[in-house]
């Protein structure tokens, strides 16, 4: 794929601003400005050295559309690896419709959405998995979903993985080259060896595999469902992690009929918050839609709070645990944190007994903001940051994910082939597998369809 044309876009976001940059990319990016930049020292920024600034107007038939700061990058020392000219232009939204009209009257191409990145990658700048790091990197709205993003740019899963790949690939050179002299029956693949290498990549995979669990939360937000009977504090409690009125509070009895979702950023991690429609008998239709509605959230929750009732005497406190194990039985696989509320009203003896009777429940008071913070500790408890204090590669994204799993598959075929002692050109079917799919982590093999599908996702001018 070679682009032979030149595309611009708007590289900032739409609407009105201090400035806004025009990025051009291709062949002709310098020549289609220089038709309409003007220096105020007069000078052809077509004969200008690579990565200079350059101040002037822009203009045409006469007319001035305004003073620009124009930079020059020449390719291919440039983010798209072409001759690349980004113009810094006074944000007004008539403005920047002017020019980039002008440069497409020049000449340029109107950028489709992902170009830019799509020309890094084609001309060697990304690989692909660095490529669609840059995706999450805009889109992170975390600390964790931005470190893990920047880690993945710079190139620490692709070269992960290019090194492994290049450790199988020399093995699998040496068992082509037996089935070469398959008549002479000489082994060039020292075994004991290739067991070895087998063994740390199928270590490797798993634990890139296993990373996935946390990688796909931390990059989509920890979804957390807050559970319980009606009016027992669950909008009072969103309200008060969230520091804002978002949800109706009242003294009556399913006021809550549909669930409210919020965001917020603890420790770095983002998590997103569902009050939910209060869980009992009802005859109400809306409140039992409301009921369904809170069973489907809490299948989609990776954690649910449960938000016990006031416990007034023992047979209050027995039923409370009869509710926990109804949960704990129906989704045995979610991590589960049972919140007493209303603290302020118990006494010492009924704490006590709360705590001796359900194991590391946390009492609160949403209403006096009493235990917040020690409930967000205990939420961010969940997510294992180890893997991000330690820097290791966390893998985030879908594709990634089913690419690694298939390899994992190919890569214990072969590992069954060895203990086996199958013939060396049925292993070698299974090690071209496993070095396919390794490829196509980094975009050593690729195809338009699977660009088209990646790049779309990105945004007009990047």
């Amino acid at each position: 794929m070679i682009f032979q044309d030149t595309i611009a876009a708007l590289a900032t976001a739409p609407g009105a601003g201090a400035i806004a940059v025009i990025r051009l990319s291709g062949p002709d990016a310098i020549t289609i400005a220089a038709t309409v930049f003007k220096g105020v020292n007069g000078k052809d920024i077509t004969r200008q050295k690579s990565h200079t600034l350059h101040l002037g107007y822009i203009e045409d038939d006469n007319k001035v559309y305004d003073q620009v700061l124009v930079s020059i990058f020449k390719g291919p020392n440039s983010y798209t690896g072409e001759n690349t000219v980004e113009i810094s232009c006074h944000g007004s939204q008539y403005i920047q419709q002017q020019i980039l009209q002008l440069l497409l009257r020049k000449g340029a191409r109107m950028a489709q959405a992902g170009e830019f990145t799509l020309r890094a990658f084609i001309n060697g700048k990304l690989d692909l998995s660095q490529a669609e790091a840059v995706a999450d990197l805009i889109a992170s709205d975390n600390e964790a979903s931005h470190q893990i993003a920047m880690q993945q740019m710079r190139g620490g899963f692709s070269n992960e993985i290019a090194k492994l790949r290049e450790e199988l690939l020399n093995f699998a050179s040496l068992i082509e080259l037996e089935l070469d002299f398959s008549e002479e029956d000489v082994e060039f693949a020292d075994r004991s060896q290739f067991k070895d290498l087998l063994n740390r990549i199928e270590f490797v995979l798993k634990r890139l595999i296993d990373s996935f669990a946390v990688g796909n939360v931390i990059k989509n937000g920890i979804p957390v469902a807050i559970v319980g009977e009606p009016n027992v504090g669950k909008s009072t409690l969103l309200n008060a992690l969230l520091n804002e009125e978002r949800a109706i509070v009242s003294d009556i009895a399913g006021t809550t009929r549909d669930t409210i979702e919020d965001e917020m950023v603890i420790g770095g991690i983002g998590f997103r918050f569902i009050d939910t429609a209060g869980i009992r008998e009802t005859n109400d239709v809306v409140e039992s839609i409301g009921i369904k509605k809170t069973f489907e959230k809490i299948t989609q929750a990776q954690v649910v709070i449960y938000l016990a009732p006031f416990i007034a005497d023992h047979a209050a406190l027995l039923n409370v645990v009869t509710e926990l194990e109804k949960i704990k039985n129906q989704y045995p696989q979610k991590a589960l944190l049972v919140l007493a509320n209303k603290k302020d009203l118990y006494t010492d003896i009924q704490i006590e007994e709360i705590k001796q009777t359900i194991p590391n429940v946390l009492l609160i008071s949403a209403k006096n903001n009493d235990g917040v913070d020690a409930l967000k500790a205990k939420l961010l408890s969940f997510v294992n940051t180890g893997a991000l204090i330690n820097n290791e590669t966390i893998v985030t994204n879908s594709r990634h994910y089913d690419a690694l799993i298939k390899a994992l598959e190919e890569i214990q075929k072969v590992q069954y082939g060895m203990r086996a002692n199958l013939p060396a050109d049925l292993m070698a079917i299974d090690i071209r597998q496993a070095l396919y799919y390794f490829g196509e982590i980094t975009g050593q093999v690729t195809n338009d369809e699977l660009l088209g599908n990646i790049f779309a996702n990105f945004c007009i001018g990047k």
